[in-house]
């Protein structure tokens, strides 16, 4: 099983990045996929989540209406389109995968740097 994230990077305050993460070894389109973030020394945070087949999703309160979670099953990949990024966004994001209907994350990828500058 692998989840490789990538697309971090450094932009300045109100850019935007969009992280893609890809994934193998496992049935793509019978987990939910979710992406977190953790700053160093603060506790992993939830950042969105969407279902299998990408009906449905999730965000954080604080990145509702800046963040898009999406995927596409035929390339086992899922995105986190980030607008309007302040520097409070600035963490490690990692993507994550869940089997259908659970809440508990089973497979983590590697984690890409996201740094926004005032």
């Amino acid at each position: 099983v692998q989840l490789q994230a990538f697309g971090g990077g450094l932009v300045q305050a109100g850019g935007s990045l969009r992280l893609s993460c890809t994934a193998s070894g496992f049935t793509f389109s019978m987990y939910g996929m979710g992406w977190f973030r953790q700053v160093p020394g603060k506790e992993r945070e939830f950042v969105a989540t969407i279902s299998d087949g990408g009906r449905a999703t999730q965000y954080t309160e604080s990145v509702k209406g800046r963040f898009t979670i999406s995927r596409d099953n035929d390339k086992n990949t899922v995105f986190l389109q980030m607008n309007g990024l302040k520097p409070e966004d600035t963490a490690v994001y990692y993507c994550a995968a869940r089997p259908r209907s659970t809440v508990s994350y089973d497979f983590w990828g590697q984690g890409t740097e996201v740094t926004v500058s005032s």
